[in-house]
């Protein structure tokens, strides 16, 4: 028999080595490199069911190559979740023969978005629920609690994926959900469920059954304490979609955001409530993070994100107080870090703001994470209100990127931002020069401005 080779992979970086060794030389993370089995076994190469056997090919058949003219270039055959917000993230709907990774912290939601949307689907296509983790029973006592349609989804309990293959070839399902990836198994490999080289290889298998099928296959991952998917750092490379669901357990609303897309917009962002019914889609998500009913307060100011392929309105508070400590603190919360410092020492060099002995505190409200630079402003005026304590307009929107010699430096899609912003009754706005509409905006004044100074001369 011959010996099966051994390669060590990074869990971070997916970088290979011939041995173990503590540190990865390519990111220089310690302790993340884990043994993989390279291919996999005889009993995986029979039931791949594909002319070729093992050299099948990783889309499921040995096919020619065509000139690329001749290629129909007619839209994929998309169909509905069910949930606008779902095919939102999706970008625009499933799309036959894709593989789609769902992660998040345990309880955000996952497995219940995935059953109300089997359950949805059911009732038109074949579908199968495979769950790893979960008895049948208490599937259903989660179904009938949220009195889903429960008389065509079929639901099977099992962890090796041969198995749920077979059951896959002999139900032929539209649509398949693996809960979770962590948990299932090749017989062929020695290594315990959850380790690098199961999931690569249960990965690998899977999406091959779904290109070879046209199955769309959802996979439900974990997530390690930094937040980040667990298994090899491969297995991004392998799925067609990455989404992320997250949420704070205070917190009644939860995120879905697209990481990796391969038939539409990365980085899309879907809105969901926590009910007593499941989650639920939210419409309008600028009505939901700009609840200012309370008292007006310095330190607050709204700002225009950009979302995928939707402006978002949400509010950033700020707050600066007297440090008692030798290094004062600067926290942000949904917004970085180490952007927040810098942005402190341009209003230091260009606005003539001195916070060196203060405390700054930077929140998001709502919970969302600010991952463009068009909140720099919103926040630098928003923490010049704050150490005045001065409050800035309630009708005022703010939006526009800050860079290191104090200029207002232009963002994408601003009459969308703008449009946004009249839509939900702003009548006021500071953005940078370049985004100044072009036309006149009914019932909104636009101030656009180019230097760090003037926008703050005019909220002074």
């Amino acid at each position: 028999m011959a010996k099966s080779k051994v390669a060590f992979v990074c869990n971070d970086c997916g970088s290979d080595y011939a041995k173990w060794q503590g540190q990865c030389g390519d990111c220089g993370a310690w302790n993340t490199l884990s043994e993989i089995r390279l291919g996999p076994g005889k009993s995986a190469a029979r039931n791949v069911g594909v002319s070729g056997g093992a050299r099948g090919g990783y889309a499921g058949a040995l096919a020619e190559a065509r000139v690329l003219a001749d290629i129909d270039l007619d839209d994929l055959p998309r169909f509905s979740s069910g949930t606008g917000e779902f095919d939102r993230v999706l970008g625009g709907g499933l799309v036959p023969g894709s593989t789609i990774l769902i992660g998040g912290n345990p309880g955000a939601g996952k497995s219940t978005l995935l059953l109300q949307t089997m359950c949805h689907l059911a009732t038109t296509l074949d579908t199968l629920y495979i769950t790893g983790e979960e008895s049948l029973q208490q599937v259903a006592m989660r179904a009938r609690r949220l009195s889903l349609p429960t008389d065509r989804l079929r639901l099977m309990t099992e962890t090796n994926v041969e198995a749920v293959i077979a059951a896959a070839e002999k139900y032929q399902p539209r649509v398949l959900v693996v809960d979770s990836i962590q948990v299932m198994h090749f017989d062929d490999l020695s290594s315990a469920p959850g380790s690098v080289s199961q999931v690569r290889e249960c990965a690998a298998f899977l999406t091959r059954f779904a290109k070879r099928t046209g199955t769309v296959v959802f996979l439900v991952g974990h997530v390690t304490k930094d937040g980040s998917l667990a298994g090899p750092k491969v297995l991004e490379h392998m799925i067609d979609c990455s989404i992320l669901l997250e949420g704070d357990h205070d917190s009644r609303f939860r995120t879905l955001r697209g990481q990796k897309n391969r038939f539409g917009a990365v980085n899309e962002l879907g809105i969901f409530a926590m009910t007593e019914q499941g989650l639920r889609e939210v419409r309008n998500p600028s009505a939901i993070f700009l609840d200012r009913s309370g008292e007006p307060a310095s330190g607050s100011a709204v700002m225009v994100v950009w979302e995928g392929t939707r402006p978002l309105l949400v509010e950033i508070q700020a707050l600066v107080d007297e440090s008692q400590l030798g290094n004062p603190r600067r926290v942000a919360v949904g917004l970085e870090q180490n952007r927040l410092a810098m942005l402190l020492a341009v209003l230091h060099r260009h606005g003539g703001l001195q916070l060196g002995d203060q405390d700054v505190f930077a929140n998001v409200v709502g919970g969302v994470k600010v991952l463009e630079t068009s909140a720099d402003l919103a926040l630098l005026l928003a923490i010049v209100s704050s150490f005045r304590d001065r409050q800035l307009p309630r009708d005022m929107v703010i939006f526009g990127e800050v860079g290191l010699s104090g200029e207002i430096r232009p963002v994408p899609s601003g009459q969308e931002r703008l449009a946004e912003a009249a839509k939900h009754g702003f009548t006021r706005a500071i953005v940078p020069r370049a985004n100044a509409p072009r036309g006149e905006i009914k019932g909104m004044q636009v101030l656009a401005v180019s230097k760090l100074a003037e926008a703050l001369a005019a909220v002074d």
